[in-house]
């Protein structure tokens, strides 16, 4: 049932920032998707997009640049968009990615 409850929220669930950021938070997201595609946002080893805890810089930016836009909460709101969006180790791949930018603790 947790895939109905998900799907429930994805449906209903508003992007948690002042109106007119939604615009910027949806095309951050969609950036975000596409880091996670290509790139994923962890690599085995550092350089060529990734430093040198092996995380990926643009998904750092993006991070950052979402936590600035509707704090912690917009960032959550990321996550779990992209929990929906790509396979399911990607997320935890994000959560090491983030860790420490804002607020996000993995």
């Amino acid at each position: 049932m947790d895939w109905l409850n998900d799907w429930i929220k994805d449906l209903f669930l508003q992007v948690p920032c002042a109106p007119p950021k939604r615009q910027d938070a949806q095309n951050l997201l969609a950036e975000l998707i596409k880091v996670g595609q290509k790139d994923d946002f962890l690599s085995e080893r550092p350089g060529a997009g990734f430093n040198s805890q092996c995380r990926n810089l643009r998904a750092i930016q993006v991070g950052l640049q979402l936590h600035n836009l509707g704090g912690l909460a917009l960032m959550e709101w990321a996550r779990f968009k992209i929990k929906r969006k790509l396979k399911a180790q990607m997320v935890g791949h994000l959560d090491y990615a983030w860790d420490g930018v804002g607020d996000w603790k993995a």
